[in-house]
């Protein structure tokens, strides 16, 4: 399906062409926005929820869209703050133990959505222990080679913070790789 942002766009902002046009993001976000919440949340249950309230704020918020950003960029920055309110609530639920972030490996093994090795069940259980926004800027540049000028606009953060961010982050998952391996 071919993706033309300007003419979406005008169909979701046409109430005649609205529904058809959102069911067409939807089917072109749908995988992508998923994956970037699944590197957030590492669950494969809980980063289908969060990408339904994803889709659902999109919806509900098309009126506060002001064209600042691309739409694309716009539905990421809802997607990773939905993410990450997750966290906060889990966090406030559950307060996560150090034992728990060092099973994240092992359930990652177990889990049948999870198609990687021991290796990169370890990463994730590095990266499980980071700090959220450290967590979510390593996410984004390391998985999905997002540039920090695209970063800075999703989480509207500066890049110099993104960079100390990255290189903190990049800092922690290595000690605790040489400490595990």
């Amino acid at each position: 399906m071919k993706y033309n942002e300007s003419e979406i766009l005008e169909q979701l902002f046409n109430p005649k062409t609205q529904k058809s046009a959102f069911a067409k993001l939807v089917q072109l976000y749908t995988e992508p926005l998923y994956w970037k919440i699944r590197q957030i949340v590492f669950n494969h249950e809980d980063a289908n929820d969060i990408l339904q309230n994803t889709f659902v704020k999109v919806w509900s918020n098309l009126d506060s869209f002001q064209s600042k950003s691309k739409f694309s960029t716009w539905m990421y920055r809802i997607a990773i703050n939905e993410s990450l309110d997750f966290l906060r609530k889990q966090k406030l639920n559950l307060a996560i133990s150090a034992d728990e972030q060092e099973g994240v490996a092992s359930k990652l093994m177990s889990d049948e959505y999870f198609d990687g090795d021991n290796i990169q069940a370890l990463l994730k259980e590095a990266i499980a222990t980071l700090p959220e926004v450290q967590r979510t800027v390593f996410t984004l540049r390391y998985y999905n080679e997002m540039k920090y000028s695209e970063i800075s606009e999703i989480l509207s953060t500066s890049e110099g913070a993104l960079k100390a961010s990255y290189h903190l982050a990049v800092k922690k998952i290595t000690e605790y790789l040489h400490f595990h391996n």
